[in-house]
């Protein structure tokens, strides 16, 4: 088993919330943030964000808000 780093860490963190990571992928993860400071926040700042955006309608941001997420999401694998 090789070692997670951090960049690895953000490509996949998603997979990982979301519950479909693999067994052996999922353990290179949580051994990652044993670790890393650094990445524990991330994830913890992550969960964060999902809890509050998940209370969040579509219909209460305006269209420019709108806008600019996707811009943002589509930019960052960019």
């Amino acid at each position: 088993m090789t070692d997670m780093n951090c960049n690895e860490l953000v490509e996949v963190i998603t997979e990982y919330l979301e519950g479909d990571m693999p067994p052996e992928g999922r353990v290179r993860f949580e051994h990652h943030l044993v670790d890393c400071p650094f990445c524990t926040e991330y994830v913890a700042q992550m969960r964060g964000t999902i809890a509050r955006m998940g209370t969040l309608a579509a219909e209460q941001l305006s269209p420019a808000t709108q806008a600019g997420l996707l811009d943002a999401f589509r930019g960052w694998r960019g």
